[in-house]
């Protein structure tokens, strides 16, 4: 019952703006259209000082992390990778931000699993050289020595590898 009445105000709201719109001038339709520019503008601004802790989350940091020289240098399109090799470990369980469990490390990693894990199409064959170049393009990025926080995840890594080699002999 409340969409009815929800849809209703909407549908009289929409019916009053295409009427004044087709009623007034053109001057009076821009100075309208800047006026509610202005209003939006100031409004987002507002919500933006008093949500400004959510505005600061991942997705924001990731759009300006480009902008900021890193002393890693990485790029948007890499932080997207290793963003979306992180999500294919938390999606696979193997790997968890929050428990440092090493219980993880004992359950086996699909082939297919390792393909995703090293950016490669499981469904495609592929030379030693290529999954050798795949696995240190991402090593480069997620290396012990560079953050040793992820050591975790240069293993997991490491076990991908290990087993889409074997794979392919």
């Amino acid at each position: 019952m409340n969409i009815f009445f929800l849809t209703l105000v909407i549908f009289v709201l929409l019916y009053l703006v295409l009427n004044w719109f087709v009623k007034t001038s053109s001057k009076k339709i821009s100075k309208g259209i800047r006026y509610i520019t202005i209003i939006l503008a100031t409004i987002l601004a507002i919500v933006m000082v008093f949500a400004g802790r959510y505005i600061f989350s991942l997705p924001f940091v990731l759009m300006i992390l480009p902008l900021i020289k890193t002393k890693a240098g990485l790029t948007l399109l890499q932080i997207f990778r290793i963003w979306g090799l992180l999500r294919v470990l938390k999606n696979s369980g193997r790997f968890n931000f929050n428990k440092f469990n090493q219980n993880f490390n004992k359950q086996n990693i699909s082939v297919e699993e390792a393909y995703k894990i090293l950016n490669l199409d499981h469904q495609k064959v592929y030379t030693k050289e290529q999954v050798m170049d795949s696995y240190k393009k991402i090593m480069k990025k997620i290396h012990p020595d560079v953050s040793p926080e992820l050591t975790r995840l240069a293993s997991i890594v490491n076990e991908s590898k290990d087993i889409v080699l074997k794979n392919l002999i």
